[in-house]
């Protein structure tokens, strides 16, 4: 039986973690944090959080250090905001498929380049 209940539910998460993200959360490692999705298990126990970070390299381990400790706040919070009888145990996940995606753009337009200074090819 399919049930579009926990894509809601994820939906649902997704807003209002990115509410408080802009707006009730004042830790500095999470600043530069984006909410890149949201998947929720089918007995809605446990909702993985992806998130993503503009400088990969060096603030990725600060922003999950941030989000560990905030991760109690972000439960609570829900747990205010929404109407669920439980709410899910919260992970937040690092999502490398924005700087994946970034990688393989940069690969074609270095291909893309090769081909235009390469005049002998024509």
């Amino acid at each position: 039986m399919s049930s579009f209940r926990p894509e809601r539910v994820a939906e649902q998460i997704h807003k209002e973690v990115c509410h408080l993200m802009m707006h009730g959360i004042k830790d500095p490692r999470v600043s530069s944090v984006t909410i890149t999705g949201v998947k929720v298990t089918r007995d809605l126990s446990l909702a993985r959080i992806y998130f993503s970070v503009s400088d990969e390299v060096n603030e990725r381990k600060d922003a999950e250090r941030g989000l560990k400790s905030v991760t109690p706040y972000v439960r609570r919070r829900l747990g205010q905001v929404m109407q669920l009888r439980s709410i899910p145990e919260i992970r937040f996940a690092y999502d490398s498929s924005i700087s994946y995606g970034q990688k393989i753009d940069d690969l074609l337009r270095q291909v893309q380049n090769d081909l235009i200074d390469d005049p002998a090819d024509s």
